[in-house]
């Protein structure tokens, strides 16, 4: 018997010794191992138990394909990637590799001790490898779960199809935030997945939670986190294509982005009818051009928030607000055919100003005003007959 068959005798008598000794060493030196859940460390403890075996199987058998030791960690549920980082993986791969360096004396074959150690570094090296590999393939599918899962997520909210597990998908794909708002715009050139990871990218340097999908040639992004959502939403609105990109309202919770997605494509529709729109623009500046093109919702708004405060107020504001914008936006024209002093015109802006939000005398207030003012007459029609 030579030395090598000698010493692999030994080996193979020494195993199970072995594995004791490297979850021993474990607790000793790795506390991260102490806190894991008794089933984990259980499958760690097969994992460098089948690691051992599967080395004394190739020193016995040197003309063996060292690339095959992958198969040592096919022991342990997939699940383990996520509980064991790969720098964990490295070290515990080194404890157990400590453990057989100090026993090399007692291991080997008198004068075998040489090529006992150098079996050791060249295994630990193909080990290393194959770890490497297992991380990257899980890395890999990891990936294209977690955009799939993405997609449905997103396309869910568009849909409205707001069921109970949707927040758990948001929260596996790493979303806490309580608030939520969707910005809606066109894609840009190059793959839908590098887009996304582009958008994804942006929102961990902004530190918010996103969301965001490529349905056709729109882009979707569903922000959460953010106190001022403009400015939060500068970086994700340069990873938009060309063209307008307006955002949708803020919601309190994910279940009702779909309301916030709702205008946020209805505001994208309506945008070309105001072609000075800044970039980004909140769905709520659009009111009137989504009014215009058939958003019920915004009519309903401009007409609830504009002209039936106005019709219902103890002054004649609508009288005068309707005299006002059909002659000029002119104070002293509205206020000789409303037989009243200027002053009291004046006041009456004012006050309609103050009530709605929108400045009579500046040209884009007076366009919405405008179209509020005509949407509520036909409110009022509507109900008459």
């Amino acid at each position: 018997m030579d030395v090598r068959e000698a010493t692999a005798r030994r080996l193979e008598r020494a195993m199970g010794a072995l594995g004791t000794a490297a979850i021993s060493r474990m607790e000793e030196r790795l506390p991260w191992f102490r806190t894991m859940s008794a089933a984990n460390r259980s499958w760690i403890g097969l994992v460098a138990q089948a690691g051992i075996a599967a080395f004394v199987d190739w020193f016995k058998n040197p003309t063996k394909r060292l690339h095959l030791t992958v198969d040592i960690f096919g022991t342990a549920p997939r699940e383990l990637t996520r509980a064991v980082t790969l720098q964990q993986t490295v070290e515990l791969v080194r404890v157990v590799i400590d453990v057989v360096e100090s026993r090399v004396d007692e291991l080997a074959e008198p004068g075998g001790e040489d090529e006992l150690r150098e079996a050791v570094l060249l295994y630990t090296r193909d080990v290393a490898f194959a770890a490497a590999q297992v991380y990257a393939r899980a890395a890999e599918a990891r990936g294209a779960w977690d955009a799939r899962l993405e997609a449905l997520v997103v396309d869910a909210l568009l849909r409205g199809d707001t069921h109970d597990g949707l927040h758990s998908w948001a929260a596996a794909l790493g979303w806490n935030a309580t608030s939520a708002a969707v910005l809606a715009g066109h894609a840009p050139d190059g793959e839908s997945e590098a887009v996304v990871d582009d958008v994804q990218r942006a929102g961990r340097h902004a530190k918010l939670d996103v969301l965001a999908g490529v349905q056709g040639r729109r882009l979707m992004v569903i922000v959460g986190g953010a106190e001022d959502l403009l400015e939060a939403s500068r970086p994700l609105v340069a990873k938009f294509g060309p063209g307008p990109v307006v955002i949708g309202p803020t919601v309190p919770d994910l279940h009702a982005a779909t309301r916030s997605a709702r205008d946020a494509l209805a505001g994208l529709r309506a945008v070309v009818a105001w072609p000075d729109a800044p970039r980004p623009v909140l769905a709520e500046d659009l009111l009137a051009e989504r009014a215009l093109a058939g958003d019920d919702e915004a009519r309903r708004q401009l007409v609830e928030r504009v002209y039936v405060p106005l019709r219902d107020a103890d002054v004649p504001l609508l009288d005068t607000l309707t005299t006002y914008l059909l002659h000029g936006a002119s104070l002293e024209a509205a206020a000789r055919l409303l037989f009243v002093h200027p002053n009291t015109v004046r006041y009456r802006l004012r006050r309609i100003a103050e009530m709605t939000g929108y400045q009579p005398a500046e040209g884009r207030s007076g366009f919405v005003l405008t179209v509020a003012l005509a949407l509520g007459r036909l409110a009022d029609s509507d109900e008459q007959l």
